[in-house]
């Protein structure tokens, strides 16, 4: 039978904290915490409680990673909000508020560049920029709308879907920094949908009038048609990419749901639900490390759940039992 020592070439390293990028089935001892640890990979998907905004919000806006998330803006009740909140991982902190207190706005970029564009007072068209200190305007949307779905990045993002009412629109733009240009038109108009992806590779699910099971793939030019969510759904978030894409709560009918399922590429596959079923909340990350937060659930709620996805890395301690 081979050593540790055999198959990896060397003893147990003890180390004062652990390695920034362990490898699977690397062993060392953490010196501070008395503790030997290993590298694996979860076998299975699953959430687990993170620490509550400290404003809680619904249909408000989100963008970043599961280490690094930004919520901002979002309806307070009967008040929206202009908050700013910047996760680290472990618990939420204020960052600068935003110009404008709005809900139903979509997110795009990351903690230290982040964009937030459509909204629920007038001009619904509103665009801000977050450089993780303060928001600047930036250019309007050409089509005014809130509860539109988001993805991409501050200088290159996709807006899509949405509603003023009465309408529901199919409109997509990209922006590129400084303004917004038309792009080609959803199949499906609807509202209340899920996004993800890139301002070349975007994807766009659920939504509503109704609760639409529908998907939707973006080349940079058009829309085509992907699989089908098994849960169809409004006012659900998503985070990752089109082939990598994670969508969880949401509303189906009533009542709300805490369903969350990975796409990849192709075909959406059922995960471990939420522990809290809602809709109107907003999302981070990727497809194996997400973050949900904030939303409706019998009542307005800070709830942030964080997402392991199989196949992630994971360090564990290995214990006498």
């Amino acid at each position: 039978m081979s050593t540790y020592n055999q198959i990896f070439g060397g003893k147990v390293n003890a180390v004062s904290s652990n390695p920034s990028n362990p490898v699977k089935g690397q062993v060392w001892f953490n010196t501070t915490d008395a503790a030997m640890r290993y590298q694996s990979v979860t076998t299975s998907g699953a959430w687990a409680s993170g620490g509550n905004l400290a404003t809680a919000r619904m249909v408000l806006g989100g963008t970043g990673t599961q280490t690094a998330g930004l919520a901002f803006g979002g309806e307070i009740g009967p008040a929206n909000s202009t908050a700013t909140e910047e996760y680290d991982g472990a618990s939420w902190a204020a960052g600068g508020n935003m110009a404008t207190a709005r809900f139903g706005l979509a997110g795009a970029g990351t903690q230290t560049s982040a964009l937030g564009f459509g909204s629920s007072v007038s001009p619904q068209g509103l665009t801000e920029e977050y450089d993780g200190t303060s928001w600047t305007s930036g250019g309007n949307l050409g089509t005014a709308r809130y509860s539109l779905g988001g993805a991409g990045t501050q200088t290159a993002a996709l807006g899509f879907g949405g509603s003023l009412f009465p309408t529901i629109f199919t409109a997509t733009e990209e922006y590129d920094g400084t303004s917004w240009t038309a792009g080609g038109s959803l199949a499906t108009a609807r509202t209340g949908l899920g996004g993800a992806g890139t301002q070349t590779a975007g994807l766009a699910f659920g939504g509503g009038p109704g609760t639409k099971s529908v998907t939707e793939e973006y080349d940079g030019t058009s829309w085509t048609s992907g699989g089908s969510l098994n849960t169809g759904r409004r006012e659900l978030a998503g985070t990752g990419a089109q082939t990598a894409a994670l969508a969880f709560g949401g509303n189906v009918g009533p009542p709300n749901s805490a369903a969350t399922e990975a796409y990849d590429g192709t075909s959406w596959s059922n995960q471990p639900s939420m522990a809290t079923a809602r809709n109107v909340l907003a999302g981070a990350g990727t497809q194996t490390a997400g973050l949900a937060f904030g939303g409706f659930s019998t009542a307005i709620t800070g709830a942030t759940e964080e997402f392991t996805g199989a196949g992630a890395a994971t360090t564990k301690t290995i214990t006498a039992s």
